[in-house]
């Protein structure tokens, strides 16, 4: 990884007043809220390097986390926070090399954040049978640089996945009827997370789990509150995000039987 910026290079800008932009340093400009910036002017400069506006304005060059990419990129679809994906993606276990199968892709962040972490010897097999939301999933993961780790099939899962897999995340409106499907492409072992926003669904979910042969049945919800970055005023946000989603965790075994 280059300390330099070169050509198409993603950045991150970073103005006094906290205001981001996220652009591809290409022979063009950018407009924002305190002047313009040569977009050229940003090649040979070194990620953390401070430059200025063509008002005189200074502002940060930053290396984007996926993060910042996360919350700036193009969607239609409601995203897994990232409060939750790093949880998400400890109870899955995901390692390199992996296959692991995402179930309603949306717009490609958490499809995003598991193509990362298999590496370049592992695979994801994204699931969505929308092809608006496809596209958009398409593009925000070639945008990153992980196309070569993601196959997107335009598909309905009521007829199962065409994959075995280490780790399943299902991330759709009515998750208690792929639990069969899951656990038939599931290898021993694996795990399964599922993401769901209401407790009718989570209850229904966990009969469907429970009814079939998965152990280590968990349910979550992640709180995350923010404290101001001041060191004679430490003191919480007024705000916080509190809940954004449920999270159901489970293994399959290959024998059950109940009670």
């Amino acid at each position: 990884m280059s300390e330099f910026i070169k050509q198409d290079d993603r950045v991150l800008l970073l103005f006094e007043d906290d205001t981001t932009f996220i652009v591809q340093v290409q022979d063009n400009i950018l407009g924002t809220h305190k002047g313009v910036v040569e977009l050229k002017n940003l090649i040979g400069k070194a990620y953390g390097d401070r430059a200025e506006t063509k008002n005189g304005e200074p502002f940060l060059i930053l290396r984007p986390r996926l993060v910042d990419e996360i919350f700036k990129m193009k969607r239609k679809t409601q995203i897994v926070y990232p409060k939750d994906m790093g949880y998400i993606l400890m109870m899955l276990d995901i390692k390199e090399g992996d296959v692991v199968i995402d179930a309603g892709v949306g717009s490609g962040a958490m499809c995003a954040a598991i193509a990362r972490m298999i590496g370049p010897d592992g695979k994801v097999f994204a699931y969505e049978r929308r092809e608006d939301f496809k596209k958009i999933a398409e593009a925000n993961i070639a945008k990153w640089g992980f196309s070569e780790r993601v196959v997107f099939k335009l598909k309905d899962i009521k007829d199962g996945f065409d994959e075995k897999a280490n780790a399943i995340f299902l991330d759709v409106p009515d998750p208690w009827n792929y639990i069969p499907h899951c656990h038939k492409s599931l290898l021993g072992s694996g795990n399964i997370a599922i993401v769901c926003p209401t407790t009718n669904q989570v209850q229904l979910v966990l009969k469907e789990l429970h009814g079939h042969a998965f152990v280590d049945i968990e349910v979550w919800e992640s709180l995350l509150r923010q404290y101001k970055p001041v060191p004679d005023r430490l003191r919480p946000f007024d705000r916080m995000v509190a809940h954004t989603a449920f999270m159901v965790f489970a293994r399959k075994v290959n024998d059950f039987k109940e009670g």
